[in-house]
């Protein structure tokens, strides 16, 4: 009892004390949540780049080249200069009759260290097209969607080198003419026509040319990087590689249908699905023949056989209770209204921007799409009678390629250039990682078929850097994984969707500076080779000592 009896004060006394330590515990976190918060978001001012501030002299301008010249202080709703740029449309041939036009802007490099090389940017999707990837995802200026204003980008892919966004093909974004063509060669071959008379406007003879894009441009690039192959005219078609992010390259039905269900199990905490709609989903994945396909064809090496093509389950013949994808999204779309099949953990409300929006979302009555402003398309020489809005690219709307991959289109440019990049961003739904894996498990290239490997054996590697606007962020560090094998290197990010330059924009900027040779590969601890100072990259060697450092708890 004595002992009892003594125990009681210092029971009491830890008990207090607990309810001190508890108490003191949390008004810490709070304390701590606001220190932590100040950190993330520090005292960045407002990005202006030092390059456009001090220039003096446009590099391009020119009695021919002086119509196309865009004031750079001129960009509605844009408070800064944009920089020295050139825009406006040129033929797709030298016929003085022609009428199909393409749109293009161009804006030469900011970086001092000048290199006779230029990178071409194409969107994939109809409509507004590449002007749409300008704004939002590696223009000079962005205009994130949620945001109230334009800003300048530090991760501009112009700090790099030369770029031109060109909208493509005709029947898209800004162009003019109507669209005559069937195929990928026709629609190759009229911009191999544009392309020699922007040569020649520019003075752009023998430079280096690298193509890059995203979604459907995986058959635009292929294709024209293959007609500039078979031009055989290093005056006007020097190809360099390219480098896309998510994009159809293969059979639809592989890349869209096929993979859904592992995709679903892998992001299951984020969809929420209820188990009977994932038993039913199972067992369409089965039924439908998708699981004894990825069992017998997504291995690595593959078999050595070409796939076998699977029924379109989309087309008006098709069995649509195997377009899996389409039931899938009806069902999350019951869990999360908002559902963005192009970024996966996007949730209501949606985010309303300047141009149109992926999902069929509420936008104001009074809304204006920033692409169709008559005072932007003057400052722009884009025709006044622009909609941006147009999807007939091909005659009765049907493309009649096959995929890239499919025909030995991807093929003959890796085997000519031995620099193809393909970059997939892990919250894409419509062109999932592995969907575009088992495409190119389909093709021969460099004497053997597929990946020998699963791509991913060394990590991304992203520049620890500064940020100079909170309007336009990057991560740093390992962002996610890669591999390369006989002149093809694919890489997946962990946290981005379909738009990678503009989900992740320091990874897509690290991929540029490997396609253009800066870096050796992309798990190379240095610093971006545009940044000026040390930012604690070159430590990596030691990485026990940086990461001991870096996050050091406060």
């Amino acid at each position: 009892m004595k002992s009892t009896l003594g125990f009681i004060p210092s029971l009491a006394l830890l008990l207090a004390a607990a309810q001190s330590v508890i108490a003191g515990k949390a008004e810490n976190f709070f304390a701590r949540a606001k220190i932590l918060e100040k950190r993330a978001t520090g005292s960045r001012e407002p990005f202006k780049h030092p390059v456009l501030q001090e220039r003096a002299t446009d590099l391009f301008l020119n009695n021919k080249t002086n119509p196309f010249a865009v004031n750079g202080t001129g960009i509605p709703e844009v408070p800064f200069d944009i920089g020295e740029s050139y825009a406006g449309l040129l033929p797709i041939s030298s016929s003085p009759d022609e009428t199909r036009q393409i749109f293009f802007w161009f804006f030469p490099t900011t970086n001092p260290v000048k290199t006779d090389e230029i990178i071409i940017w194409m969107n994939g999707g109809t409509g507004c097209s590449s002007v749409g990837g300008l704004l939002k995802e590696n223009g000079p200026f962005t205009w994130q969607p949620g945001t109230l204003a334009p800003i300048q980008n530090p991760y501009t892919w112009v700090n790099l080198t030369n770029v031109v966004w060109v909208e493509y093909p005709i029947g898209s974004g800004l162009n003019l003419g109507t669209p005559n063509i069937t195929n990928e060669y026709q629609l190759a071959q009229q911009f191999t026509g544009f392309y020699k008379n922007f040569v020649d406007l520019f003075g752009l003879h023998k430079w280096k040319t690298y193509f890059t894009g995203e979604s459907y441009a995986g058959f635009y690039v292929p294709y024209i990087a293959d007609a500039f192959i078979q031009a055989n005219d290093t005056d006007y078609y020097n190809l360099g590689g390219i480098s896309i992010n998510d994009p159809i390259i293969g059979d639809t039905t592989v890349q869209a249908q096929v993979t859904v269900k592992p995709f679903v199990d892998y992001w299951s905490n984020v969809f929420y699905l209820n188990n009977t709609f994932t038993k039913y989903l199972g067992q369409l994945h089965n039924d439908c023949g998708y699981q004894t396909y990825l069992d017998k064809y997504f291995r690595f090496p593959p078999p050595k056989e070409q796939f076998p093509v699977l029924p379109d389950s989309q087309s008006v013949t098709g069995n649509s209770t195997c377009d899996v994808i389409g039931i899938t999204m009806d069902a999350i779309a019951e869990i999360n209204p908002c559902f963005n099949m192009y970024h996966i953990t996007d949730t209501c409300p949606y985010t309303y921007s300047v141009l149109k929006t992926f999902n069929d979302g509420y936008s104001p009555p009074e809304a204006q799409y920033y692409w169709s402003r008559t005072d932007v398309l003057e400052a722009i020489h884009a025709p006044l009678n622009s909609t941006c809005d147009a999807d007939i690219l091909f005659v009765d709307n049907e493309d009649n390629s096959l995929g890239p991959a499919q025909n030995g289109v991807l093929q003959r440019v890796i085997e000519h250039t031995g620099n193809v990049i393909i970059g997939s961003g892990r919250l894409d739904f419509l062109l999932s990682t592995n969907g575009t894996i088992l495409a190119l498990q389909n093709v021969t290239w460099n004497g053997k078929q597929g990946f020998q490997q699963y791509p991913s054996q060394n990590d991304f590697f992203v520049p620890y850097h500064p940020e100079y606007t909170g309007g336009s962020l990057a991560g740093a560090g390992k962002q996610g994984t890669w591999g390369s094998e006989r002149g093809l290197t694919f890489y997946e990010i962990q946290l981005s969707g379909h738009k990678l330059p503009e989900n992740t924009p320091g990874a897509g900027y690290r991929a540029l500076e490997l396609l253009t040779g800066r870096i050796k590969d992309l798990s190379q601890p240095s610093d971006f080779t545009t940044q000026e100072g040390d930012f604690g990259n070159s430590l990596l060697s030691n990485k026990k000592d940086f990461y001991l450092n870096r996050f050091a708890v406060l």
